[in-house]
């Protein structure tokens, strides 16, 4: 795994961002494009699949369950699925390296077969929590040990799971999808009711694939001894990489970009709604749909950003894009404040410190908060800063030099290919001075 390896990154100051990109595949979709074609009946074919490590450790636990998969080739991946009960017992545990998605939704899946599995996962993963999965599961009668409520998790098969109403603690697409997989197996019916709306694919592929899926209001319900039939899916490019770029384009004076075939699914474009709410210059065009998600190209051109209180009604609909709005905020004029989003700090790092810590060393005043953040914006000056092996950190920052008064040296940047592949060569084509260093 290239997360054991040290990658830094050296990014110029100035520059803008021009042209047109089309990012890597959304990793959630193209997580449960494995998982749920797998379990389907019939051969799924997908397009557009992002041959990122967090993806491919899904891909190669099912391979690992006898499910024969052909690809990735160039985003193409066939799976030939082996239905709900074909499943079967891997010969070794489980590695998922640094991917929340893999281990959370997997614990649910898992916890319905008839075997006994383990998954484990890199130092990063190891120190994030599971309790939020493994206790609602263990009110469906799922049998799962952890380290101290920690990875690795050994599950124990041939649990008979049953049904429960469970009102998610706080608002977790991960979570949710983990009861809703779990629920498939489940005697009766399994219901997840949100505190606020997070991404929905996992609802929307299970209904696009034949499994009924209810949806009242905020309540997610499953009844257990459905079918899945395989489909097409043609998975858009990821709006959380495609961020990255949204938000540079949107700091730099001259900046013009384009960004092809994005996912705009509904649970998923706060990033636009907050930027826009910044003053930013947001445009849609080729509004479509492709396989029940909706797509579009974002166009972003710059203007003057301003400092907003962000309603904590767009929070979980941009979970994953805090770090490189972070960088949006530290470039506008006046003071940025986040709360609600205490699940910032139980991600790849705890994203609330870390990037304050980073904001602070290159001269914002970034004050971290319980549940969010206050950044006042200001002059970014040059220095080193450490990702903690989080791959957003990394890209957040490497986007902060256009703005810079100097050089920005980013360390442990090596995960950043759990998400997006080729992120240091898109970028310099497009605009950014940057260069990767082994060592």
């Amino acid at each position: 795994m290239s997360s054991e390896i040290n990658k830094k990154y050296i990014v110029h100051p100035g520059g803008q961002i021009q042209g047109e990109l089309r990012v890597p595949g959304d990793k959630s979709i193209s997580h449960r494009s494995i998982m749920l074609g797998s379990l389907a009946e019939g051969t799924t074919k997908v397009t557009g699949f992002l041959e990122g490590e967090d993806a491919l450790a899904t891909l190669a636990t099912f391979r690992a369950m006898g499910v024969d998969i052909i690809g990735p080739d160039k985003g193409k991946v066939t799976i030939h699925g082996v239905g709900m009960q074909g499943l079967k017992a891997p010969e070794k545990e489980f590695y998922v390296g640094n991917s929340g998605t893999s281990i959370r939704l997997l614990s649910g899946l898992l916890s319905g077969q008839q075997f006994d599995c383990t998954l484990s996962g890199d130092k990063s993963l190891s120190g994030r929590p599971m309790k939020r999965v493994t206790d609602p599961l263990a009110l469906m009668g799922a049998k799962i040990d952890t380290k101290e409520g920690k990875p690795p998790l050994k599950i124990h098969g041939g649990s008979s799971l049953k049904g429960i109403d469970y009102l998610l603690p706080m608002a977790s697409a991960q979570v949710k999808s983990c009861l809703l997989l779990a629920g498939m197996y489940a005697e009766g019916k399994t219901s997840v009711t949100e505190p606020a709306p997070t991404r929905d694919h996992t609802e929307r592929m299970l209904s696009g694939m034949g499994y009924a899926v209810d949806v009242e209001g905020s309540t997610i319900s499953i009844t257990g001894g459905g079918k899945l039939t395989a489909t097409n899916i043609d998975v858009p490019a990821d709006i959380s990489s495609a961020t990255f770029f949204m938000v540079a384009a949107a700091i730099a004076p001259g900046s013009d970009i384009t960004l092809k075939h994005v996912g705009i699914n509904p649970t998923r474009i706060g990033v636009i709604n907050i930027l826009k709410l910044m003053g930013a210059d947001i445009s849609l065009t080729n509004e479509a749909e492709t396989g029940g998600e909706p797509v579009a190209d974002i166009r972003v051109r710059y203007a003057p950003l301003k400092g907003i209180q962000i309603p904590e009604d767009q929070v979980p609909l941009a979970i994953d894009e805090f770090p490189a709005l972070f960088i949006a905020a530290a470039c506008a004029e006046g003071q940025t404040v986040l709360t609600g989003a205490e699940e910032l700090r139980v991600k790849e790092s705890d994203r609330i410190q870390v990037m304050a810590d980073g904001l602070q060393t290159l001269g914002i005043d970034a004050k971290p908060t319980e549940d969010g953040i206050v950044i006042h914006g200001g002059i970014i000056g040059s220095g080193e800063v450490d990702s903690h092996s989080d791959h957003r950190i990394a890209m957040s920052f490497a986007i902060a030099a256009l703005q810079a008064g100097g050089s920005i040296q980013i360390n442990d940047c090596a995960n950043v290919a759990t998400s997006f592949p080729g992120f240091v060569e898109m970028a310099s084509e497009v605009g950014l001075n940057i260069e990767e260093i082994d060592g």
